[in-house]
């Protein structure tokens, strides 16, 4: 009986159906003359003793639902926490020879085709030498930019690889196609209205997160700070993760110590597994994301890793609390925390470090009829403050920072005038 070149094993659609689900008995049925049903059971039989594996469950005509056991869990953390950066790359591509390019004037399109490019490498595939034919990438662009001429560096998305131009299709090659060429001729024209307005790292959020056929929405809503952003979800799950990383050596969580404890704290949590599942998919994501040109699936992937994180960190509390002592669950549960910071890290550099975090400070001003004003600088200085009032006068009823000079210190109801 001949046996497929793949099998397909994803995330089951909805809680309650396994960690895993696969078709492959409705495909191995007709070959084998028997049942969806009766291929299922046997296959149920064998997966059931191989190592990870907890429960194998058939569901309608033939569909295997497949639980991993706690062991299984914590090598998937391991795994993770091992690899770092490496996390997610593999070699499904491998011996394919593959490059894309926007097209000609195109602002989206550049910024796709240097992230598929980044996974075609992250997958095993090698770059088209200068001179060959590129894959020409084709998505929808922003209303009002069709015809603006843009190329973000590839130093802009931190990576090394060879770059794409949008040049005329090399001789003899097909329509559709753009000619590659070295990056050391390239000229850079960063899009810089939306850079400025929205960041390297917004902007490119926006131009990946919609599937290919649907424009992106740039707008105020993109740097909203609340929980309807998905952009916001995921900085701040990142940041989260990084925190409890800090909290728990402050705490006495001692979170190598029972590293190697086996089941000394298995992940039974619904919470716990759903993450740990996506998790362990990310490789899987990347890939597919890879073979159909859709970084779009990555995005989407952050998102649903971010939500099933701080759904785990509010049902299934990293830290202790209180006189609660620090215990192998939570450093399992900060272990945890840590592989999802490195599934969700940024975009590494060019030299293989991650980006720096932007640090700064935030002033909240009290005024009068109940408004309170939230400002961002860059530096906590006494010049800072005085430019950011600028304009303004009226009385200040105390401040709380220690911005100010000590003979500019205000103390009680004080009128100040701050310069045009």
């Amino acid at each position: 009986m001949a046996v497929p070149d793949k099998v397909v094993v994803q995330r089951p659609p909805r809680p309650g159906c396994g960690d895993y689900a696969t078709n492959v008995a409705l495909q191995l049925a007709g070959p084998a003359g028997r049942t969806p049903y009766e291929v299922a059971e046997i296959l149920a039989r064998r997966l059931e003793k191989e190592p990870g594996v907890a429960q194998v469950e058939i569901a309608g005509a033939g569909f295997l639902n497949i639980t991993l056991n706690a062991r299984a869990y914590g090598d998937v953390v391991r795994q993770v926490r091992a690899q770092r950066s490496g996390y997610g790359r593999g070699d499904g591509l491998a011996g394919e020879v593959l490059t894309v390019a926007g097209a000609p004037g195109a602002v989206r399109g550049w910024v796709v085709a240097e992230v598929v490019n980044r996974l075609f490498r992250a997958t095993g595939a090698h770059p088209a030498p200068p001179g060959a034919v590129a894959e020409l990438i084709v998505v929808q662009e922003m209303e009002g930019d069709g015809g603006a001429a843009v190329h973000l560096a590839a130093a802009s998305f931190g990576t090394g690889l060879p770059a794409v131009t949008a040049a005329p299709a090399a001789p003899g090659a097909a329509d559709g196609r753009l000619a590659v060429q070295d990056p050391a001729d390239l000229a850079p024209y960063p899009h810089h209205h939306l850079l400025y307005a929205f960041g390297n790292d917004a902007t490119r959020w926006a131009l990946l997160r919609p599937p290919a056929e649907d424009a992106p929405r740039l707008g105020p809503a993109l740097l909203d700070q609340r929980e309807s952003n998905p952009l916001f979800r995921v900085r701040y799950a990142h940041a989260r993760t990084r925190a409890l990383g800090r909290n728990a050596r402050e705490l006495g969580v001692r979170v190598e110590a029972t590293a190697e404890d086996g089941e000394g704290a298995p992940y039974h949590h619904p919470a716990e597994t759903e993450l740990l599942g996506l998790i362990a998919d990310f490789p899987r994501v990347v890939e597919t994301a890879a073979r159909r040109r859709a970084p779009d699936r990555v995005a989407r992937h952050m998102e649903r890793l971010a939500d099933a994180f701080l759904r785990f960190q509010d049902e299934c509390p990293p830290l202790p609390k209180g006189d609660e002592k620090p215990s192998a669950a939570h450093a399992a549960r900060v272990r945890l925390a840590d592989a999802t910071g490195v599934a969700i890290q940024p975009t590494p550099l060019q030299d293989g470090k991650h980006q720096p975090c932007r640090k700064g400070h935030f002033f909240v001003t009290l005024a009068d009829k109940d408004h309170v004003f939230f400002d961002f600088q860059p530096r906590h200085t006494s010049l800072a403050v005085w430019q950011m009032f600028k304009g303004f006068s009226g009385y200040v009823q105390a401040d709380d920072g220690t911005t100010l000079q000590p003979h500019e210190k205000i103390v009680g109801p004080t009128e100040v005038r701050f310069g045009r």
